[in-house]
């Protein structure tokens, strides 16, 4: 590509271009950067409107050439109900951080869905038990199944509960995902019930009060907390996470925007409590699951490096199969 020239890539050509496998590669590869100190902290900006809200998240990254990115997003979750739109809307700019050349503009729906599912995916890969065979799926919209799809790659597993509000959408996600991943799946109406006999639980809503209590967790339970992000946001009761250990994927956001926010605001956990950022985890400085009793709490509130990682990723493989059009700028 001509370096004056932008790529610009629709949401069908990065679905083309990114694998949930792919995309679980790149992601625990970022965070071991990170985790080692060779990345710097991610940023984020948020700005809420009345019905949804729009961030930017922006960090750098290292691979083969040094990549900036910055990733604008609007989620408005009733999009689909009053527009017939996905609830996520946006893009990611990719830049050569050498240069300060954009290279690429991309939609950034499917990225922020896979890299989503794939944080947890790697979450679960090391604070998970390594045995972990039953899933409940808490939010059953799109991402929900991506999450079910990522945590299909890293476990054999066998049986999945589905819940939702939506008894209807649960019982859809159940039909559709147990053809895809060609696993049992059972749509529930008792929430905590499943969760107790799971092994791992995701919550993937736009929730703004606790759906899960400490009661409704049994010993050893890997939790992935998705929904949480904006401060209004909640899925977990603070009591929870005061029982729990407690893993984020960037602490400083998590205190303001994630569940731990609503922890650390109930005065039952400090930030001296949280056990390590994912990073840290997945290089080896801090050690992940040690007791199969454990109930471990990943509080993903989606982590800038994860964007850059994944669509340094496509822009690269874009760049070899010729995808996109090419435009430039240049006087």
């Amino acid at each position: 590509m001509k370096s004056e020239e932008i790529l610009i890539l629709t949401s069908r050509e990065v679905q083309n271009l990114l694998t949930v496998d792919e995309c679980i590669g790149a992601v625990e590869h970022a965070f071991c950067l990170y985790g080692k100190g060779k990345a710097v902290p991610p940023a984020v900006l948020s700005m809420n409107t009345p019905g949804g809200g729009f961030h930017v998240k922006a960090g750098l990254l290292e691979l083969d050439r040094s990549y900036f990115g910055a990733k604008v997003n609007g989620n408005f979750p009733e999009n689909s109900t009053r527009f017939g739109l996905a609830a996520i809307q946006g893009v990611i700019v990719l830049c050569d951080a050498e240069k300060g050349i954009p290279l690429a503009v991309m939609d950034s729906r499917e990225i922020t869905s896979l890299r989503t599912g794939a944080a947890t995916a790697v979450a679960a890969k090391y604070l998970a038990r390594l045995n972990s065979r039953t899933v409940t799926i808490c939010g059953c919209g799109n991402q929900g199944r991506v999450q079910l799809k990522a945590l299909s790659r890293v476990f054999q597993l066998q049986a999945v509960f589905a819940y939702d509000k939506s008894g209807d959408q649960a019982l859809r996600f159940a039909h559709e995902l147990a053809l895809d991943v060609k696993i049992p799946v059972t749509a529930v109406a008792d929430l905590a019930a499943a969760v107790r006999q799971s092994d791992i639980c995701v919550t993937c809503t736009p929730s703004r009060q606790p759906l899960l209590g400490s009661d409704d967790v049994s010993p050893g339970t890997f939790i992935s907390a998705v929904g949480a992000d904006n401060p209004e946001k909640q899925e977990l009761h603070p009591s929870l996470l005061a029982k729990s250990k407690i893993v984020c994927d960037i602490l400083e956001q998590c205190a303001v925007m994630g569940d731990l926010h609503h922890a650390l605001d109930a005065g039952v956990v400090t930030q001296a409590n949280v056990h390590a950022e994912l990073g840290d985890v997945v290089a080896g400085k801090k050690p992940g699951r040690e007791s199969d009793k454990e109930i471990i709490v990943f509080d993903s509130t989606g982590m800038a490096l994860q964007d850059v990682a994944a669509a340094a990723f496509v822009y690269e493989k874009a760049e070899r199969h010729g995808s996109g059009v090419r435009l430039s700028f240049a006087a």
